[in-house]
């Protein structure tokens, strides 16, 4: 099992490296933040003065190294804009993201599984086909358009739910968590259906039915176990996506978390705050594949006796 996590650790190393190297080539493509700090009519001393006092006077493989000696370190710099710590304000932003995304999986888990297992019970009938129409439409709606929709509707015309913001309490949740769910749950229901229906058919599910087993013990536990593993590695890239997603929701409902974040230092070319969001996601990302890793294996007997035998 130490040999199957070690060898995955550093297969997702080298993305790891790519995402930190690529935000600091692709910030500065944004251009230079002197234009955007700095007056129209100011001088060419006063842009040179600023450039030398952020480092930018450098050339570009020194920036280069600083940068990367900074992420060792977790020192990203100070924000241009606030010249508060960036990894401060990344740090500070994050929890709202992960409460958002582990809130939303647990919601989407839950409805895909129900839904899934039911529509699995009678393969081709009525449930069966209403829930893959809604499955399939949910997994296909982009989220951005969804959250339009939400305000306009619940928001503008029914005055029932706020626009944006967290000031309205656990009102503010409903929109952000239902726009991110939807398509996670559609997909995540079409993968539980297609699992269960090759579990319920297989030799073990019909031995439990011959000794006498409930319909709620086969699925739950014979099926719904063997069910987990696809279920899981999909479930695990959703999650992974909502980090990512989240940046568009989150500024379209002005959620404070990491996403919004991204945004802001992208528009105000904050080059610190913009390196210290991505890393941190960056991060979280490749701690929470290392733990689907070690739930598959889990789950898997395969898998565990393939480290094994690697080992």
């Amino acid at each position: 099992m130490l040999t199957f996590l070690r060898r995955r650790a550093l297969t997702s190393l080298f993305p790891l490296l790519a995402v930190v190297l690529g935000v600091f080539v692709l910030a500065r493509l944004t251009g230079n933040p002197a234009s955007l700090y700095l007056p129209e009519n100011a001088t060419a001393e006063a842009r040179e003065q600023f450039s030398a006092a952020n480092g930018f006077d450098k050339p570009i493989w020194s920036q280069l190294l600083d940068y990367f000696a900074g992420v060792l370190r977790l020192d990203f710099g100070m924000s241009l804009r606030t010249g508060e710590d960036a990894a401060t304000m990344a740090l500070r932003a994050f929890p709202a993201t992960l409460q958002l995304a582990v809130v939303t999986m647990i919601l989407a888990v839950a409805v895909a599984l129900v839904v899934g297992c039911w529509a699995a019970l009678r393969p081709n009938g009525l449930a069966d086909r209403v829930s893959g129409m809604l499955s399939m439409t949910a997994a296909s709606v982009p989220d951005f358009w969804l959250a339009i929709l939400g305000i306009w509707v619940f928001a503008i015309m029914l005055g029932v739910l706020p626009t944006s913001g967290t000031d309205a309490g656990g009102a503010s949740w409903v929109l952000p968590i239902a726009v991110l769910m939807i398509r996670p749950a559609g997909v995540l229901t079409q993968v539980v259906r297609g699992a269960m229906i090759s579990a319920l058919g297989s030799p073990y599910v019909k031995v439990a039915r011959s000794k006498g087993a409930s319909e709620v013990r086969v699925v739950t536990r014979h099926a719904l176990r063997n069910a987990a593993p696809p279920a899981l590695t999909v479930a695990g890239d959703l999650a992974v996506g909502l980090i990512n997603g989240a940046v568009v929701v989150e500024s379209i409902f002005g959620w404070p978390g990491i996403g919004k974040l991204m945004i802001d230092a992208i528009l105000q070319r904050d080059f610190a705050v913009l390196q210290a969001a991505v890393a941190l996601t960056a991060i979280s990302i490749f701690v929470l594949n290392i733990a689907i890793d070690i739930g598959y294996a889990l789950l898997d007997a395969r898998v565990r006796n393939k480290a094994g035998a690697a080992a």
